[in-house]
């Protein structure tokens, strides 16, 4: 009786996201994405769009802790990592599942690669690091998620872990300004985007910022 229970909870915990409309996400290559696995977030569009994101400096930082795109449509940036929050379920990355995300790699002045979102004006912005990166200022605790916005393309969003109404999620968009293409919590013009497996990476790679 046990065993049959454990079977029915678990063929539930796969079944579940596809009862609530979610989609398994996956990349260029119709492949599923992964936790753990190494991926570029590319724009959908190839061109003026730009390239991947990385980190770089922005105001006065010391540390190169906020999250940009870069502006050439031929740089991909730096791969991410995807980590279901919690981590419970099938292991399986569905749109709208709870994530965490962090580059593969980070700057040695930096706490943590994972991605966070720090409260500022003209608005929240995506950043790396903790709290001793960014003084002064107020790191949103909540997780991010993805959801499908075309036929091959998704957005991500962000979702506070306390908002009014509850369950409010932001979608991430791009703001230019003078230190650069930041990624930025918005309720209009997220930016569109897929995911392009990175595969193996060169493990020498460095970024200069």
């Amino acid at each position: 009786m046990k065993l049959a229970l454990l079977a029915l909870f678990a063929l539930s915990t796969t079944l579940l996201p596809l009862i609530m409309g979610a989609e398994q996400v996956v990349d260029t290559d119709g492949n599923a994405i992964f936790p753990g696995g190494r991926f570029y977030i590319m724009p959908n569009i190839f061109g003026a769009a730009g390239g991947g994101v990385k980190f770089g400096r922005t105001g006065n930082q010391i540390c190169p802790v906020t999250v940009l795109q870069d502006y050439s449509e031929v740089i991909k940036g730096l791969p991410v990592k995807f980590a279901i929050k919690q981590d419970i379920g099938p292991g399986i990355i569905f749109t709208g599942t709870p994530l965490d995300i962090s580059f593969d790699y980070k700057p040695g002045c930096a706490e943590s690669s994972k991605w966070v979102v720090i409260d500022d004006l003209p608005a929240p912005y995506v950043a790396i690091g903790g709290a001793e990166n960014h003084p002064g200022k107020i790191i949103i605790d909540g997780s991010f998620k993805i959801e499908k916005v075309g036929t091959f393309s998704y957005k991500l969003m962000f979702c506070p872990s306390i908002t009014a109404p509850p369950g409010l999620c932001y979608d991430i968009g791009r703001y230019d300004d003078k230190h650069g293409r930041r990624l930025i919590l918005t309720d209009k013009d997220a930016y569109e985007l897929v995911f392009e497996d990175a595969g193996v990476v060169d493990e020498h790679y460095s970024i200069v910022a």
